[in-house]
């Protein structure tokens, strides 16, 4: 039998590949998302293949209880988490103080909070079984600041920061912990958070093909992976520590701005 994923955010995009690719090698599955009738079309998906099975949890992750509920629930059942993917999360386009406050809390508690209670709940487990993977989805917009998506590229920057600190503190553990920073991607992110009609989403990486890098690095246990960034944009991210920060904020603005 092989191991078993908790993949948050399953329902769709870059999560609900993460699942099929986790299903593809063998490996059972544990699918978090807000919408039920979607995490069940995956569990009939998956479970008609014949090689995974699908648990699936019905959670919104803006509720402050969540996190707990879940590990909760997965521990009454007597599952063992090998691999947990913190996966979900949204962004919100817009000058700052003119957004609405509870849309900005409601993100930085999904994106930020419940990834790392999850990650807190889970890793004293993985530390005592002597191993575990944890695959943190980041972005490369945690990189540099965000105008007109200031909250969204903070939380990034957060789980990007957080996720090297453990890499450290994890040493020895048998646990390892990997950033995936994808760029702009092929998933309802863009048209929820209102990134759609932006430069940056006119040209997008398949969630699939960025699923597929995320969830190998994390087998090899790597630091961090970038995924879905074109060759000239990787080039920009490697000259940033050179750039002078006004030039970078009126750059990324720029590529936020919608018609």
């Amino acid at each position: 039998m092989g191991s078993t994923a908790l993949v948050t955010g399953a329902s769709s995009g870059i999560g609900l590949e993460f699942a099929r690719l986790h299903a593809k090698r063998g490996g059972d599955l544990i699918a978090v998302a807000r919408r039920k009738e979607q995490l069940d079309a995956l569990k009939a998906e998956v479970e008609a293949k014949g090689k995974s099975t699908v648990h699936v949890i019905a959670e919104d992750l803006s509720d402050e209880a969540s996190a707990q509920r879940i590990y909760d629930s997965i521990a009454a059942h007597g599952f063992t988490v090998d691999i947990l993917i913190n996966n979900a999360g949204f962004g919100g386009q817009g000058l700052f103080h003119g957004r609405d406050w509870a849309a900005d809390r409601q993100m930085i508690q999904v994106n930020v909070v419940a990834l790392t209670e999850l990650t807190r709940l889970f890793l004293p487990d993985m530390i005592a079984r002597g191993a575990g993977k944890v695959l943190n989805v980041s972005s490369t917009a945690g990189e540099v600041p965000g105008p007109l998506q200031a909250v969204y590229f903070a939380t990034k920057a957060f789980v990007t920061s957080f996720s090297y600190a453990l890499t450290e503190e994890l040493k020895g553990t048998g646990v390892t912990v990997t950033a995936l920073l994808p760029g702009a991607t092929e998933s309802g992110f863009a048209s929820t958070s209102g990134m759609d009609k932006s430069s940056l989403f006119q040209s997008t990486a398949s969630a699939s093909s960025v699923a597929k890098a995320g969830y190998n690095a994390m087998l090899q246990g790597k630091r961090r992976i970038i995924a879905g960034v074109p060759f000239t944009r990787r080039i920009q991210y490697a000259l940033l520590p050179f750039l002078p920060m006004g030039m970078i904020l009126s750059s990324v603005r720029a590529s936020q701005e919608v018609d």
